[in-house]
């Protein structure tokens, strides 16, 4: 790396088609939001000779053309593939969201690649945000290369953020994090900036200039050997530290030379291990110029440095029924597996599903099996059913190239899968196979929505199904206690492109209400009441007269009815007719219109007519028998409690227990989780955490993050019951 004169461009005008698993290699960009990541992977494209130097690609868009919400929004909200080829290897670059509400994306695409560029940003630093990505792909085990970019910036240094990333990424081995190259700096402007106009190569001992445009290559001066020595010592001795030969660190120092192809083997083994982090700077092409700084480097680090697919390890696959299946990693000639780690919809040829192979070869026109993922919980129903593949096309900008064939290892835009769904397992129709999903973030910030208008309203439910098959990381609820319909977000960015995407892409304006927490009644002690319907209006009368006791119960304890009639005051065929009118009464409600739980309703007496007695009418008697027992009791209104997990940093944990607090929760202890992490346990009321996904971000800068759970009902204060039973009054 960092020796080469000449470089290869490719993918200019036409489709990339790998026909081997080494020939690929798979890379997310991973990057707080402002980084610098789609602009890095615009200026690849460029040097790769994907676009001209204007940056455009044949139909005049670029090669990162986002869709009119990204427009808008001026952030990348989803995963995108930008293909590109360098030294006869195709490159699927993945660009993915920074911003913490879109990190279903970003967990796709680290699914979907094989190793990861970490783009930090020189004037901005390493944050809590930033941390919290690198936790993301350390927990997947992905291999990473760190790039450094706005080096242009004022007091942007190279060096100091090379330690800050060392301190922050390194663990107990800050030399785990280190510089493949310095960089060289022009003489300092009227304003005390030097800008960087090339970089030092410290294996290759070489000088690539950048300041013309174009990388042009040179021998370093005799001044400038004394630092190149020194890091390129270090990085040398970082490098045979992760080596497989224990030998080689001794015979290096004592004085033995290495050559650069050992380093480099050596190199690529530790990265692809996650055990050694290598430190490159890139910046864009200036206006007119095609090569920006640092991407040569990168495209060699990539191509000669990163893992190929046959170094990630396989996901978990199953059949159907669930047994164990064995399968060699990207074997082409193998069964087919394949994963969708997108769904985005067309407006011309519909769905696209964006597809990784990890076994077998995928060809236009195949009939496959679409096997379903266990997420029935979040709108996406389990199915298992054959659909047949359309085109395979390769993005670019606002183009779709046609292949005529993917491999495994390989990444491809499949079109016509009208079943599938992000994160569905594509196999063999007659050999139907099951992939273990990758770990979906929960979405936790409830959007409660209703249709604008009854056309809105016709199409709303399948609007609303496309949008959460593209989307696993929203669930989609129909409350059947408070009959809203709701979406489930992970912050309120998500929920904006969720409506967004309703009304731009599906055609369903909506309107968005305030979300109702499902409430629930009981009686606060022992209470009687008379039902009485009596009517007599001129043929058949009704009439039936019961009295009943109603007492409450332990939480969780639902309705029980008891009879306990004697001397047949209510007949027999009648009693049934009293349980199932106090039971259509307590889901009524008999105070603020909420169901009625956790209490024993005991029929004692009541009167019939041989004639005028009937079903109906003894329902009718049940329901106002209690209703009355209701206007002479006390009743509780129950919230929900929610058991909350607060993984928070410590320098946040004050600041969150107090937060806890002005919510009406109980901490119920703490415990440390890992360096300088806390988790927080607490009860909370569901009332109280409506937007805590939100808040939550605030207070802590980004850093903390939770999972709830529902508990158990228990009463509200009377406080707030009361203006509860106020609102449900003038509703009524």
């Amino acid at each position: 790396m960092g020796d080469k004169t000449q470089t290869h461009p490719g993918a200019a005008g036409r489709a990339l088609e790998a026909d081997q698993p080494a020939s690929v290699r798979n890379v997310v960009l991973v990057g707080h939001s402002g980084s610098g990541k789609t602009t890095l992977v615009e200026a690849l494209a460029l040097s790769a000779g994907a676009v001209n130097r204007a940056g455009r690609v044949e139909d005049g868009g670029t090669v990162s053309d986002y869709d009119e919400i990204e427009h808008r929004q001026q952030r990348s909200v989803q995963l995108s593939l930008v293909p590109v080829e360098w030294d006869d290897i195709k490159i699927n670059l993945l660009d993915t969201p920074g911003y913490a509400d879109f990190v279903g994306e970003l967990r796709a695409g680290l699914r979907a690649a094989d190793a990861a560029l970490f783009v930090v940003s020189a004037a901005d630093g390493v944050d809590g945000s930033t941390r919290m990505l690198w936790e993301e792909c350390a927990a997947v085990g992905m291999p990473r290369a760190i790039v450094i970019t706005h080096l242009e910036a004022a007091r942007a240094d190279f060096e100091e953020m090379t330690r800050t990333c060392a301190e922050a990424f390194g663990g107990d081995d800050p030399d785990a994090v280190l510089p493949l190259y310095l960089p060289l700096r022009a003489p300092e402007g009227p304003d005390g900036h030097a800008p960087v106009t090339g970089l030092v190569g410290l294996l290759s001992q070489k000088l690539f200039d950048y300041s013309t445009g174009e990388r042009k290559e040179s021998e370093p001066g005799p001044e400038q050997l004394p630092d190149i020595e020194e890091a390129r010592n270090r990085l040398i001795e970082g490098i045979i530290a992760e080596s497989e030969d224990e030998t080689l660190m001794d015979r290096y120092l004592g004085g033995a030379q290495v050559e650069i192809k050992t380093l480099v083997e050596d190199l690529e083994r530790a990265v692809a291990r996650g055990a050694f982090f290598p430190v490159l700077a890139a910046a864009p092409a200036a206006e007119g110029a095609r090569q920006g700084l640092g991407t040569v480097e990168l495209l060699e680090l990539v191509t000669g440095g990163f893992p190929t697919p046959f170094e990630h390890p396989l996901p978990g696959v199953t059949t159907i029924d669930g047994k164990a299946r064995e399968l060699k990693p990207c074997d082409t000639g193998g069964p087919l597996v394949a994963e969708v780690v997108k769904t985005a919809s067309d407006p011309y040829v519909g769905r696209v599903s964006l597809v990784r192979l990890f076994s077998g070869t995928l060809r236009p026109d195949q009939t496959v099996h679409v096997s379903g993922h266990g997420l029935a919980d979040r709108g996406h129903e389990d199915h298992d059913v054959d659909e047949k593949v359309g085109a395979l096309s390769m993005p670019f900008g606002k183009q779709q190239r046609p292949v005529t064939h993917a491999v495994a290892g390989d990444l491809v835009c499949v079109a016509k899968l009208g079943r599938a769904e992000t994160g569905d397992t594509l196999s063999a129709k007659d050999d139907p196979l099951l992939m273990e999903p990758w770990r979906m973030p929960d979405p936790l910030l409830p959007l409660a929505i209703q249709a604008h208008s009854k056309a809105d309203e016709d199409k709303l439910s399948q609007g609303l199904a496309r949008l959460v098959a593209e989307d696993p990381t929203m669930r989609l609820q129909q409350n059947q206690d408070t009959h809203q319909v709701v979406l489930w977000c992970l912050g309120e960015a998500h929920a904006d492109v969720a409506l967004e995407r309703l009304r731009s892409r599906y055609g369903v304006q909506v309107d968005v209400v305030p979300h109702k927490v499902s409430l629930r009644e009981t009686f606060a002690h022992k209470a009687t009441g008379r039902g009485r319907h009596v009517k007599q209006s001129g043929g058949h009368g009704q009439y039936a007269i019961c009295e009943i006791e109603v007492e409450p119960l332990p939480g969780g304890s639902g309705i029980e009815f008891v009879d306990k009639v004697v001397g047949g005051a209510v007949p027999r065929q009648f009693i049934p007719s009293v349980e199932k009118g106090v039971r259509a009464q307590a889901a009524k409600g008999v105070a603020a219109g909420y169901q009625l739980v956790d209490v024993r309703i005991t029929l004692l007496d009541g009167k019939a007519h041989s004639v005028d007695s009937s079903d109906a009418a003894f329902q009718t008697a049940g329901a106002l028998a209690l209703r009355e027992a209701a206007a002479d009791a006390r009743i509780h209104l129950l919230e929900p409690v929610a058991e909350v997990s607060v993984l928070v940093g410590d320098d946040y944990v004050g600041a969150v227990m107090s937060d806890l607090s002005s919510r009406r929760g109980r901490v119920l202890g703490t415990e440390q989780v890992g360096a300088a992490r806390t988790l927080i346990r607490a009860e909370v009321p569901e009332f109280e955490i409506g937007r805590y996904a939100v808040d939550l971000r605030s207070l802590s800068h980004g850093t903390a993050r939770f999972d709830r759970a529902y508990a158990r009902h228990e009463p509200m204060p009377p406080q707030i019951a009361e203006r509860i039973r106020e609102q449900a009054d003038e509703t009524t």
